[in-house]
């Protein structure tokens, strides 16, 4: 059995006003309102991910 490692994200800022895909990459995430959080695998799609809106979250 593998220890897969996590990341755990938060929303620290609202995604209104910022590019469409750049809303569908939070809803991706798992992340709804503000100060939502999401635990995901520390995958290097999912670190792009992070890496693409990273002005809207911040890394826990």
């Amino acid at each position: 059995m593998t220890t897969e490692k996590k990341v755990k994200v938060q929303l620290i800022k609202s995604p209104i006003g910022t590019k469409e895909s750049h809303r569908a990459t939070v809803r991706g995430l798992g992340l709804r309102g503000i100060n939502s959080t999401s635990e995901l695998e520390d995958t290097p799609a999912v670190r792009g991910m992070i890496n693409k809106i990273a002005y809207l979250v911040k890394i826990v």
